[in-house]
């Protein structure tokens, strides 16, 4: 067993603190991969060897030293291979890593949903489940040709070898987060297309202030809307520049949903993504003689400066709007 896959408890809004949680576990292996926002896979085998220590053991000293040297708990899953750990992640809890060993795989994978598995869609998941095949032992007992002939080829062969605990991936070290998200669910399944706006701008801003913490910008923006039968619609937006700025991050959530064309949707939950960061210092602005605009962004500077002195919360949602 060699493979953590770590979730730090960070609050909304402190993706900025990362960075310092990942040269954490960095003391331990060079072989550290971010999973942006708040979690990341450590290849512990050279690392156990070294310290004399099992995987189990080095998971407990790195969550006394998150909370120790930052003040936040983690959950930790582990596992022989990164897919096995971060399934084991979602029967950790606090205090208590889920270790899965090498002579454990085929019984833990037996009763799990085929849902479970990393990779595996609710689409592949409904075929599956139609021919009776709704657990990863019975998919891994079932022929090879039988699978390809349901999903295809490739995922058949795929889907087969990681029911069977066959995991081809590797933990790969990359550069903290490229990509920051923000989620707002619903309590009930909702209809009033206010209220998504409100969730999408509620969203947006927190994105917004997240950027401008850790300075970096976004070129793309990406918004997810999951509905009540657990399908969902993703579409992304290219933005005319770079940017953290609210406002501009608002208008292009707005104008994604508007596009859906939603109607009577019963929404579940709204997600906002945004992708291809870079430092703020290298992006190009283009200047403006909007005096509405310059207003604006004074204005997210002072909340900016509220937030880091009083907390994510010294700001009410929906009050930078323009």
């Amino acid at each position: 067993m060699t493979i953590l896959c770590v979730r730090f408890r960070l609050p909304p809004m402190y993706e900025a603190a990362l960075p310092g949680l990942l040269g954490l576990l960095e003391e331990f292996t060079p072989v550290v991969e971010a999973l942006p926002p708040d979690g990341a896979l450590a290849d512990l085998g050279g690392a156990e060897r070294y310290f004399g220590r099992s995987a189990v053991e080095l998971a407990s000293v790195i969550r006394v030293r998150a909370l120790a040297l930052h003040g936040v708990d983690c959950v930790i899953g582990a596992g022989p291979s990164p897919m096995l750990a971060r399934m084991a992640l979602r029967a950790a809890r606090p205090g208590v890593t889920c270790a899965v060993t090498e002579d454990q795989v085929r019984e833990f994978l037996a009763d799990q949903p085929v849902a479970a598995l990393p990779g595996v869609g609710p689409a592949t998941a409904r075929t599956l489940d139609e021919y009776g095949l709704d657990t990863l032992g019975r998919v891994a007992g079932a022929p090879l040709s039988t699978l390809q002939r349901l999903v295809g080829a490739r995922v058949g062969r795929e889907l087969h070898e990681k029911a069977n605990g066959v995991d081809r991936g590797r933990v790969v070290p990359n550069a903290v987060s490229r990509s920051l998200a923000a989620e707002r669910p619903f309590s009930r399944d909702e209809l009033d297309p206010d209220r998504h706006r409100r969730a999408l701008l509620a969203a947006a801003e927190e994105l917004g202030a997240r950027l401008r913490a850790v300075g970096k910008v976004c070129r793309t923006l990406t918004l997810t809307v999951r509905y009540a039968d657990r399908s969902a619609t993703t579409r992304s937006r290219t933005l005319k520049e770079p940017t953290a700025h609210s406002a501009a991050l608002v208008k292009a959530a707005y104008g994604m949903y508007e596009a859906l064309g939603l109607q009577r949707a019963r929404v579940r939950a709204v997600v906002l993504r945004a992708e291809g960061l870079a430092p703020a210092e290298q992006a190009s602005h283009q200047l403006t003689f909007d005096p509405v605009d310059e207003k604006v962004r004074r204005i997210e500077e002072v909340a900016d400066r509220a937030r880091a002195k009083f907390g994510p919360r010294a700001v009410m949602p929906g009050s930078l709007a323009a």
